[in-house]
């Protein structure tokens, strides 16, 4: 047999789907990443990697009430830009609940949890970033100064980085907050990361704005505290100009490999004509330096289509093409709920062994705290299928959906309509709500299917005599964030409701499958 050869290039993004904000720590020959979580709960997904490519979700750093209050979060509020890092055997993760406490560390020994309860940081704006040098734990975040007044950190009302030293595991602050650098002049400096290579330190800005016109910026410094000089190819990653199907590149970090290379992973989006609804995806590029030793990111600030892969050995494989039957113990990690962890009265994959139990509440589809259980859609192309034991009575309802918030979202609902089970397709964009199908089926199982393209979903059922019946189909740019604002992406799954009161009916849930096309 021909020997099996690695491949010499990969595809981007690496972390496909809502996984916006990466930032990167290596252990040894593992690579470990974090992204941006906002409203959805458990927080902050964590993930490993033995090649920078493959990357395999092993938890979430925020599992307890104790550390994650979303109560309160609007759509894209709650968890912002986390960063982590690896130092003296232990993990730390900080990061902003942008609606419930400002910023925070959490720590642990192993990746995979547990994580520690947070401790509370001193210091305003967000995206908070650390640095370990010397037995000193920098703490760099963004600042937005508050024009009614003077800041602490930046007297002058600019926009920038600022920092200080704290203390990781008690959260005490031991010096001064200072402000160090304002960008490059781009709007919105944040997302500041500090490194060191030989005598200079360095500190990467994201800056434009995370949409079309983001970019990476950086400058360096004899110090950590600066004063600061910017780099005179600025932007050193942007697509602004880039005829690219990836777009509003930048929000980077870094992470050296034991060979010496240095690679950087960030964030960009892959629109569908002018409208993107998969969310901020994870990319990665090579990062080399100049003669002048200013940093490049992939090919000039640019990133191919197909890059060439790390000098790794082949990882293993994660295969996004899932199937589960609800016979574990626990959900997997890729599944989330929104802004809670739901109670086992409300999801149980105990009641009824080899179901997922489902019991609503009173809160509606177009609730904050609707009970469901989804997971993000990672490809343009897809199918999602879901099997279904559920006969509604009064307002009893359960179905799935395909949402970016409470306002735009898709519900293949099952429900009671005058003593008749049906499956009717509802569409709530923004301030307008429309049933556009509806379809009698008969009692026992139902199958219900949602199918992706890059420019529409469409929707189908198919009860117990295996007649399938097809609902209709919407665009997919009715999800997107240039529609519905926002950070996040789109995320389909399981819900149920008894719109307005308890529901007096369980759904059960027998399989869902998401199968990449």
């Amino acid at each position: 047999m021909p020997e099996l050869r690695a491949p010499t290039t990969h595809a981007n993004p690496v972390i496909p789907g809502f996984h916006p904000d990466p930032s990167i720590c290596r252990v040894g020959d593992s690579f470990y990443l974090v992204t941006s979580s906002f409203e959805y709960f458990p927080g902050i997904p964590v993930f490993h990697s033995a090649d920078l490519v493959s990357w395999r979700q092993i938890g979430h750093c925020l599992t307890r009430p104790s550390q994650l209050d979303l109560l309160t979060a609007p759509a894209s509020g709650g968890i912002y830009a986390p960063t982590i890092r690896w130092h003296d055997g232990r993990f730390y993760v900080t990061s902003t609940n942008a609606t419930g406490g400002g910023h925070f560390i959490v720590s642990a020994e192993c990746a995979e949890g547990p994580w520690s309860d947070p401790v509370w940081i001193r210091q305003d704006g967000i995206d908070p970033s650390l640095y370990f040098e010397n037995g000193a734990c920098f703490f760099t975040s963004n600042v937005e100064p508050d024009p009614a007044g003077p800041h602490e950190a930046s007297p002058g009302f600019v926009r920038g980085a600022q920092q200080s030293i704290v203390d990781p595991m008690t959260g005490e602050v031991h010096s001064d907050v200072r402000f160090l650098w304002g960008g490059s002049g781009g709007s919105f400096p944040e997302a500041p990361h500090l490194f060191r290579r030989g005598r200079h330190y360095y500190l990467l800005m994201a800056e434009g704005g995370t949409e079309g016109g983001h970019m990476v910026t950086v400058a360096r410094a004899d110090s950590p505290w600066g004063p600061w000089e910017g780099c005179p190819r600025n932007p050193i990653l942007s697509h602004r100009s880039s005829p690219s199907p990836v777009q509003a590149t930048g929000h980077a970090d870094v992470v050296i490999l034991a060979d010496g290379t240095w690679w950087a992973v960030f964030l960009g989006t892959r629109p569908v004509g002018m409208y993107h609804h998969l969310g901020r995806e994870t990319f990665l590029a090579p990062m080399t330096w100049d003669e002048a030793g200013w940093p490049v990111i992939g090919n000039d600030g640019c990133l191919p289509e197909r890059a060439v892969r790390p000098a790794l050995p082949l990882g293993d494989q994660v295969d996004l093409h899932t199937v589960d039957e609800f016979d574990e113990v626990l959900l997997a990690p890729r599944w989330i709920t929104l802004r809670r962890p739901l109670t086992a009265q409300e999801v149980s994959l105990e009641t009824n062994p080899g179901r997922l139990t489902m019991v609503g509440g009173a809160d509606t589809p177009d609730d904050p705290l609707l009970v469901f259980v989804g997971r993000r859609q990672q490809h343009f192309n897809c199918s999602i299928t879901a099997d279904l034991d559920f006969t509604p009575a009064g307002r009893d309802e359960a179905g799935l959906t395909v949402r970016i918030d409470e306002r735009h979202h898709v519900d293949l609902a099952v429900l009671d309509r005058a003593g008749r089970r049906v499956v009717e397709l509802r569409q709530r964009i923004g301030p307008l709500s429309t049933v556009t199908a509806e379809a009698v089926v008969d009692d026992g199982p139902l199958r219900l299917r949602i199918d992706a393209e890059p420019d529409h979903y469409s929707f189908s059922v198919c009860s117990g005599d295996a007649r399938i019946v097809e609902l209709g189909s919407t665009e997919t740019r009715y999800l997107s964030s240039e529609v519905a604002g926002g950070f996040t992406g789109v995320v389909v799954g399981m819900y149920a409701t008894g719109n307005g009161r308890e529901c007096s009916t369980p759904a059960l849930w027998r399989r869902f499958e998401y199968r990449p096309l």
